[in-house]
């Protein structure tokens, strides 16, 4: 971008330069590489002349990928021994654009002894879980906070919704009394 044509609010693509470090200091979506700004997004630039700094906003929302710290909502595929997995569709409330695979482990579940992931989640649930660990690139999950666990669960027996009642899980179909790990909020929130 020459001075002549740079404007606010003008469209640019990753790696257009926008000025140098001596003119504008770098905000959100920029980079610095040998004293020259430069764009990390494709979006649009703004000038502020005023605080002399340059922004470029995105166009596009960042992918939804799962990170070390961010909270996720999954459905349980596989229940073992000692771990359960995951298939992860949302971060937070964003939709994923993708499949990712998390990993429960038993000592992950809750500050408490558990003494068998059958009594966690089976097959099917659905789960909020917290990210806190993607060592080898494995998605390792905790449960251990009260408002993480089981957000919606169905019966092992005949396949229907389980409610909560006088802190049990009970099928609203065949009657069968379940245990699970369930969050503070179960069967209030989005699924």
């Amino acid at each position: 971008m020459t001075d002549s044509t740079r404007k606010s609010g003008q469209f640019v693509a990753p790696g257009d330069r926008l000025g140098v470090i001596e003119e504008f200091t770098p905000g959100a979506g920029t980079y610095v590489e040998q004293g020259t700004v430069y764009s990390e997004t494709t979006g649009r630039a703004l000038m502020d002349m005023l605080n002399k700094k340059v922004t470029v906003f995105p166009l596009v929302r960042a992918v939804g990928v799962p990170r070390v710290g961010s909270t996720v909502v999954g459905q349980v595929s596989e229940v073992y021994g000692k771990s359960a997995m995951l298939r992860i569709t949302r971060v937070s409330k964003r939709p994923l654009s993708g499949v990712f695979t998390g990993i429960l482990h038993i000592s992950d579940v809750s500050p408490g002894f558990v003494e068998s992931m059958s009594d966690v989640c089976k097959a099917g649930d659905i789960m909020r879980a917290k990210v806190v660990s993607d060592k080898n690139r494995v998605f390792h999950l905790s449960t251990a906070d009260q408002n993480l666990g089981v957000i919606s669960a169905f019966c092992s027996r005949c396949g229907h919704l389980l409610l909560l009642e006088k802190r049990r899980m009970q099928c609203t179909n065949c009657g069968k009394i379940e245990r699970r790990k369930i969050a503070s909020d179960y069967g209030e929130g989005e699924i």
